[in-house]
């Protein structure tokens, strides 16, 4: 059974997974919360693994599709806290390139904040320049 604690905040929730080994069987589990999260008003995700020292190669890929999931939809998608063993086995299935990852949970909202102001910069839709008067010479 997969047990995770979510805790919510203004722009993202940090969904931290408390279950030591993650099994293909708690896939669908967690793409759910993870779809959960995108759903939501905060729609960014920090992922803390802290407290997993394995997981099967099945939940890695489903991670993978979700963080694309996550950015196709203008959301940012964060790992954080993995430890070196884990380290070792994503970087064997060479993942650790293609995941956004921070070593702190504290460093992963800064990334999620950071990824905000870009996207909000980039939507530069509804800033319109010509209507701002001259400045006189």
């Amino acid at each position: 059974m997969l047990n995770v604690k979510i805790d919510t905040k203004e722009k993202f929730a940090v969904l931290t997974l408390e279950t030591a080994d993650i099994t293909a069987n708690m896939s669908a589990s967690l793409t759910d919360h993870c779809k959960t999260v995108l759903n939501s008003p905060q729609k960014n995700l920090i992922l803390n693994l802290v407290n997993v020292e394995t997981m099967d190669e099945e939940i890695v890929n489903a991670l993978t599709t979700s963080q694309q999931n996550f950015y196709e939809n203008s959301a940012s998608f964060v790992v954080c806290g993995i430890n070196e063993k884990l380290e070792d086995y994503l970087d064997q299935l060479e993942v650790l390139e293609m995941w956004n990852i921070t070593p702190t949970e504290s460093e992963a909202w800064d990334i999620v904040q950071m990824e905000e102001i870009e996207r909000e910069l980039l939507d530069g839709d509804d800033i319109n320049f010509e209507n701002h008067p001259e400045e006189p010479a």
